[in-house]
């Protein structure tokens, strides 16, 4: 498993975040009480579970190590593990970020792929 975890996100909220230094989660991170992120095998499946059809998304790269240990990797859709962040993200932890196009299909992508 990689060291690194991923996290979509709406361009305008990223560029607060960036701001204010940290992101604080969308409407189902704070409800749910963490952040959600993905494995690189996960973001198709939580792109075309949860952005589909959605535009002006982009793909944010985290190191763990970076996160620290409020981030727990814990049973989810279909008892995957997922890694969840229990604490604001801070924005200068970001690795890089690409921006993510709709597939034929509706499901954001990045072009080019994650590599």
């Amino acid at each position: 498993m990689s060291n690194i975890v991923y996290k979509i996100v709406e361009q305008s909220a990223w560029r607060e975040a960036q701001n204010l230094g940290a992101y604080c989660g969308s409407p189902d991170d704070r409800r749910d009480g963490y952040i959600h992120l993905s494995f690189a095998n996960q973001i198709e499946g939580t792109a075309a579970r949860h952005f589909r059809n959605r535009t002006g998304l982009v793909l944010i790269a985290f190191s763990m190590d970076a996160l620290g240990p409020l981030l727990k990797n814990e049973a989810s859709r279909d008892g995957a593990l997922f890694p969840h962040l229990y604490a604001d993200l801070p924005a200068s932890a970001a690795l890089w970020e690409k921006p993510m196009i709709l597939g034929a299909d509706g499901v954001p992508r990045v072009l080019g792929g994650i590599d």
